[in-house]
């Protein structure tokens, strides 16, 4: 099968690879329909995250058909239309009993890899390293799906393929950072970043019952689109000091929650893949700092953005006098996806607008390149395994 993979620091390429197949009883075989482009695939194409191998297949934001099935798969039959969190997780160990499935005990095959990295080992994952198992992605024609009943949702018949791609990672991503950020009605809640998974919080924000919602970005078609979309307030990080206003529009308090969806910032010219640099070496965070800096005291902070080793510029002085909680964390997708397809089914939830451009798998290199120099207003670009892009 043909399948979009990692070539080196900068280089992918569709591929021609094994197909994939049943490996354990619980497992799954999902023939795409479509996947999504994710900021977080920047940061690995970049070679800015442990232990990518050449030959790794990326994509962790899929919707496919299910076409074969192990003997211990109960939930799922050949023909099911399913979305699949981009978290593996098992179900059984006893973070997934607490509903903390991105710190799951048993999807991680590899697990001295992230224990040297980060001290543990989260869950496994679709289109990441080695450190969070190596699993082949979703930019492919067929994908293994371990775990199918704790992992694959089926979509409603009234959810189309556009809406349905975004729910395997940003939506419960969004979700959840609303959520465990401790949204509650009359709020005011701020966003750094508005990509997919920014809007994405901000929309649930919005429905979590919060006054105000503020996105903060340097691009105007995205804020426009958060306007448009969201019926957001917006800042421009560019043109606006972004502190002031923030207080200025809240009493001199700040936010009560504030959403940090930006991630590792781009890769600067000439520096090092992370598994190049010194131990200990540091990536650079303003966005962390900035929402820390802004929130209210008491309020909390949520990083959503994706990091893999230590962060600078963290004003921890301020998180203590402050009182701030500050959280961050993978997706625990298993705990919001039944609830969110039903908000998309309902219409509550339509996050298709996001998906700016849609190519065949083929052209995928260029659908990368211009979702990541964000040309002609792109905001996620989708791959369909065949020649149509419809």
């Amino acid at each position: 099968m043909r399948a979009l993979c990692w070539q080196g620091p900068g280089e992918v390429a569709v591929e021609r690879v094994p197909d994939p197949r049943i490996v354990n009883a619980q497992d799954a075989i999902v023939r795409v329909r479509l996947s999504a482009t994710c900021g977080c695939d920047l940061r690995l194409i970049e070679g800015r995250y442990p232990a990518m191998q050449p030959g790794d297949v990326l994509g962790h934001e899929f919707v496919g058909e299910v076409v074969e099935v192990g003997p211990e798969v109960r939930r799922h039959c050949v023909g099911d239309r399913v979305v699949v969190c981009a978290t593996i997780s098992c179900g059984r160990c006893w973070y997934c009993r607490q509903g903390l499935y991105a710190c799951c005990d048993n999807s991680d095959p590899n697990p001295e890899l992230a224990e040297m990295a980060w001290g543990a080992a989260p869950a496994g994952g679709f289109g990441y390293s080695q450190t969070l198992g190596g699993f082949a992605g979703g930019h492919a024609e067929y994908v293994r799906v371990p775990y199918a009943d704790q992992g694959a949702f089926r979509v409603p018949d009234e959810v189309s393929d556009g809406r349905a791609v975004l729910a395997a990672e940003s939506a419960p991503a969004g979700w959840m950072a609303a959520d465990l950020g401790g949204v509650r009605p009359g709020d005011v809640v701020a966003v750094w970043g508005c990509g997919a998974v920014g809007q994405l919080a901000a929309r649930a924000a919005v429905l979590l019952g919060a006054e105000r919602v503020i996105c903060v970005d340097r691009l105007d078609d995205r804020l426009g689109l958060a306007r448009r979309e969201i019926g957001v307030e917006t800042l421009h990080h560019g043109r606006a000091d972004v502190g002031a206003e923030l207080r200025e529009g809240t009493g001199g308090r700040g936010p009560d929650v504030c959403v940090e969806a930006v991630g590792m910032a781009a890769q600067p010219s000439g520096s090092r893949p992370l598994g190049q640099r010194p131990r200990g070496a540091v990536e650079p965070s303003a966005t962390v700092g900035e929402a820390i800096q802004a929130c209210r005291k008491g309020g909390s902070v949520y990083v959503l953005g994706l990091f893999a080793g230590f962060v600078d510029t963290y004003p921890l002085g301020a998180a203590l006098h402050k009182a701030v909680t500050v959280r961050a964390a993978r997706q625990h997708g298993q705990r919001y996806l039944p609830a969110l397809l039903e908000r998309m089914r309902h219409g509550e939830l339509r996050p298709e607008y996001l998906v700016t451009h849609r190519l065949p798998l083929a052209e995928a290199p260029r659908g990368y390149a211009l979702f990541r120099e964000r040309r002609d207003g792109c905001v996620r670009v989708a791959f369909t395994p065949d020649a149509t892009t419809g």
